[in-house]
């Protein structure tokens, strides 16, 4: 069946939607890869993502926001500001001040609307129900914000939305093998019981055993394998994997999501004479202290399975039995090594383990014990929540200009918007012994998270640093799949393997176990198979198409199906019974066939505006919709539900 509105409307057509697809869609540029040494392919993949200068990376991500939300923030209508805006917390005492002392005018309060929409997509990963909507729009009590977010955040789709966060961070897909299961079931269970971040980092740096049955944080440095060759030369097979060269991965991997510093281009040379472009911090590193900090896994191996004579090479044992790490040793993915202490020693201050201390303990302390751990989480997290972090690339932090300084080389600036406040938010994380739902409620209690992302008056681009306005973020592959099974009532039916099916993209073991359309339809939007660090996909026409075309959509919002519209086509004799009832308790008087119609109609234009868009029908909309709906109920209905799923306004989170 082919749907569509036959009519022109400003919700409805392709135009729109390309249009406003286009303006959000067109502003990530590819990056162009640097020149690279005659490698193996692998080698020269790895070397062209470690190596791309600043010049080519493309627009920053600030920079895109900025113009998203400048473009976008409008086609959402708006809201009468919710009262004026606090102080709530120290977020807001830090961007507060700065603004009123540099003159710079802020939005007002995000609507309740706009509000509750965006909550329930950052904190749970979904839109709000058209039941959750009408409660919250009845909820007159002062403080039903706070309870809101206290509610979402106490909520097993909190639990869902960011396990699901911390997979594709951690990148929990095939390379685990078997043991994705048993790590997804541990990353379920310390949000669940909110155990210490520091604790649960300091198990994906210890952790050993045989890693897919009793070991999950072992998992973690395991996926991070490099193959050495198909068939081993040695008896026990210990030479399948190449152990120097898979330390040195899996210290570039938490380098980026620990401590939000990218180690890549000093694992191959000095940052002096390179990096000068790129990183100042860097310049002063050298390979050899690449090296003392990978030596802190020096002593751990990796043993690929040989049974039978066949490799499982995603069943590892990792233990630490191994005399340190080889800095001479062949190097299958990177330029050869040349040597050089291999004494562990923490690249961030220099200490190493105490006397007696294993390496990886003394790692996990030292690590988890520096303020750019609990800054470079807190980083990451703002930029999940506020569209960009105070610090941008979250993994490219540069230290050598994280504060103001007179000595500052030429052309460089401070690189943190904030670097006071992003202190404070590391401290207040650390304090809470590391509560990543004490991190989360902090942010989101802010009255800065709660702007508008409308901003009456001028706006400047440089207003864009002092975060004072809501940043536009167009949905992820996995919140729009899940918008939509929430406004259509329509669940999948995927299966996770050895457990039920489940309805909803975020409750998946592993986006692997999508197929078909779907599987299309969010790679399309972004979704990554978990061997590359997660991140935002440029738009496309693939996409504007998808939303139109896909079966993904078109099959949620049949007629005939138990959906949003097949219920509400259902539910109309009733509703004509109960708006008969209403008209005559109001006039005294029975009502005319086409005025009871009429409410009828309204009514189901104002629930799938509700559960679709999360708000009510403006009046130009109203009058359209119902034009939609005259000629054909059941065809109406289904032209307005897809209409408004794939009106722009729905793909983004203001």
């Amino acid at each position: 069946m082919l749907i569509g509105i036959g009519r022109e409307s400003d919700w409805a057509t392709a135009a729109a939607w390309a249009a406003a697809a286009g303006l959000a869609f067109s502003l990530a540029a590819e990056a162009a890869p640097s020149d690279t040494p005659s490698l193996t392919p692998e080698a020269v993949a790895r070397a062209e993502r470690a190596h791309r200068s600043m010049e080519d990376a493309g627009p920053s991500a600030s920079s895109v926001a900025e113009q998203v939300t400048v473009q976008v923030s409008g086609l959402r209508p708006s809201e009468p500001a919710a009262g004026p805006v606090q102080r709530r917390n120290f977020i807001d005492e830090a961007l507060f001040s700065k603004m009123e002392a540099d003159g710079v005018p802020h939005a007002g309060l995000a609507g309740d609307g706009e509000f509750l929409r965006r909550a329930s997509l950052d904190l749970i990963g979904r839109i709000p129900t058209l039941e959750e909507v009408l409660e919250f729009e009845r909820d007159a009590r002062p403080d039903k914000r706070q309870s809101l977010i206290d509610r979402l955040i106490g909520s097993e789709e909190f639990v869902e939305r960011w396990s699901y966060y911390f997979e594709d961070l951690f990148r929990a897909g095939n390379r685990m093998g078997h043991g994705k299961n048993l790590f997804r079931y541990w990353t379920r269970e310390w949000l669940t019981l909110d155990r210490s971040y520091a604790e649960v980092v300091a198990d994906l740096l210890t952790q050993g055993a045989k890693s897919s049955h009793s070991a999950p944080g072992a998992l973690y440095f395991a996926r991070d394998f490099v193959k050495a060759k198909d068939d081993p030369d040695e008896a026990d097979a210990h030479d399948l994997v190449n152990r120097a060269d898979s330390i040195d991965e899996f210290t570039i991997t938490y380098g980026k999501v620990l401590l939000g510093l990218n180690l890549a281009c000093i694992s191959c040379h000095d940052g002096q004479n390179h990096l000068e472009q790129v990183n100042l911090y860097l310049t002063g590193k050298t390979r050899e202290d690449f090296f003392r900090q990978a030596a802190f896994f020096g002593r751990t191996r990796m043993i690929m399975n040989w049974e039978n004579g066949f490799q499982a090479n995603t069943e590892y044992t990792v233990d630490d039995v191994e005399p340190g790490y080889p800095t001479l040793s062949e190097s299958i993915v990177r330029v050869p090594r040349t040597g050089g202490s291999n004494a562990p020693k923490f690249i961030l201050n220099d200490r190493a383990p105490e006397p007696g201390e294993m390496p990886r303990d003394a790692l996990a302390r030292l690590l988890t014990g520096h303020l750019q751990f609990a800054r470079a989480t807190a980083n990451r997290i703002w930029a999940e929540l506020m569209g960009v972090g105070i610090v941008e690339p979250v993994d490219g932090f540069d230290l050598a200009r994280y504060y103001p300084r007179d000595d500052m080389a030429d052309g460089w600036a401070v690189q943190p918007s904030h670097p006071h406040l992003l202190d404070e938010l590391a401290r207040d994380f650390r304090s809470s012994n590391f509560s990543f739902k004490h991190l989360v409620r902090t942010i989101v209690s802010s009255s800065a998270y709660q702007l508008s992302s409308q901003f009456p008056g001028e706006w400047k681009p440089e207003y864009s640093r002092y975060f004072a306005r809501r940043n536009v973020k167009m949905l992820s592959s996995v919140q729009l799949h899940d918008a939509m099974v929430t406004a259509t009532a329509v669940p999948g039916s995927y299966s996770n393997k050895s457990e039920e099916p489940v309805g909803m993209v975020r409750q998946l073991l592993d986006p692997a176990y999508v197929s078909g359309e779907v599987s299309e339809f969010l790679r399309a939007f972004g979704q990554q198979s978990r061997d590359q660090f997660p991140e935002r996909a440029p738009g496309s026409s693939l996409q504007a198409m998808l939303m139109m075309n896909s079966r993904t959509v078109l099959d949620r919002v049949q007629s005939d199906g138990a959906g949003r519209v097949g219920t509400l086509l259902k539910g109309v004799e009733g509703d004509r019974i109960v708006a008969a009832a209403a008209w005559k308790a109001a006039t005294g008087s029975e009502p005319a066939a086409v005025q009871t119609e009429a409410a009828v109609r309204r009514g189901i234009v104002e629930k799938l505006y509700l559960s679709t868009l999360s708000r009510r029908p403006l009046p130009s909309e109203m009058d359209v919709a119902l034009g939609a709906l005259s000629d054909d109920l059941s065809q109406g209905t289904e032209n307005l539900q897809w209409a408004l799923l794939n009106k722009p306004e729905f793909l983004f989170n203001y």
